[in-house]
């Protein structure tokens, strides 16, 4: 485990999955990015919308949380195990927490619509399989086609016993209501990296940050400042330089990859349809990697 960068919670990082030319998990690749990622944010999300998870069958996703938890311990790393069925996802939640995780995020059920009920069943089986650890809802409407407000949200956490969400997609945007909807010691992530410090601002603990896989010392740097107090002036400097990195890279897991390739990581390919950059993206990338990180 890494104990180079002093624990923070403001930014975790949802890792991509580097795959070989031909497709397979490159877990040699893997280490290098995990390693990477505990010496920078020190908080990895293993198997989420970054990390292509509906390619990754049961096995690889069990080896590659193995993987991380080895390499940063439980208390830095996320397992997601979300799924479209109840079955599937308690017992990836089962093998998560077997190979030692101590914090579940699961995304709510995707392509058949779910009624309040059913989506109460779906995490009850989740929280079962979960134990003792905590567990995170994932709420992400534009991908799952399930839309969970602020309200219902509440409803579930009081049955469910979820620690905190994760926002993405529209609701990203929508801290603020979540944060009035849920109890006081509930913990709200945005998936928006680019409003790290209106998600603060608004009672969030912070953002799940595709981005930061890549680029993760602006981020930090950002967080720090604001937690620090730093005038609007500083904050505004630190704020464009993100901007810069979120307009270019996300949300791309292909960019991503470019970026960390760039910087000299071993990103891999993808397996699901994540395009490469064009030539001129590509470019524009090499030069932003060479501006941050020289």
């Amino acid at each position: 485990m890494s104990a180079s960068v002093p624990v923070q919670s403001t930014v975790i990082t949802p890792l991509v999955t580097p795959f070989t030319a031909t497709g397979e998990v490159d877990l040699a690749a893997a280490r290098a990015l995990f390693r990477f990622t505990a010496d920078t944010t020190g908080q990895l999300m293993i198997a989420g919308t970054t990390g292509e998870f509906p390619a990754l069958d049961r096995a690889e996703r069990r080896r590659l949380l193995e993987l991380a938890l080895e390499i940063a311990g439980p208390e830095a790393v996320m397992a997601h195990t979300g799924a479209p069925d109840a079955h599937t996802a308690a017992a990836l939640t089962r093998d998560a927490v077997a190979a030692g995780a101590t914090r579940i995020a699961a995304l709510t059920p995707y392509y058949f619509a779910a009624t309040e009920g059913e989506l109460r069943d779906y995490f009850l089986q989740v929280r079962e399989a979960a134990g003792g650890a905590e567990l995170y809802a994932y709420l992400f409407p534009e991908r799952s086609g399930i839309a969970v407000g602020p309200e219902l949200l509440g409803r579930l956490a009081a049955d469910c016993g979820f620690a905190g969400v994760k926002l993405s997609g529209s609701p990203s945007v929508e801290v603020a209501a979540y944060r009035a909807a849920l109890p006081a010691g509930f913990t709200v992530y945005s998936g928006s990296d680019a409003l790290l410090t209106t998600v603060l601002d608004a009672g969030g603990a912070g953002v799940v940050s595709g981005c930061s896989g890549a680029l993760p010392e602006p981020f930090l740097e950002l967080a720090a400042a604001h937690r620090a107090g730093a005038d609007a002036d500083e904050l505004a400097c630190l704020q464009k330089c993100v901007d810069r990195i979120v307009a270019l890279l996300g949300p791309s897991a292909g960019r991503i990859k470019h970026a960390l390739i760039a910087r000299g990581l071993p990103a891999g390919a993808a397996r699901m349809t994540v395009g490469h950059p064009d030539e001129r993206t590509a470019a524009e990338i090499e030069k932003l990697v060479a501006d941050i990180v020289g």
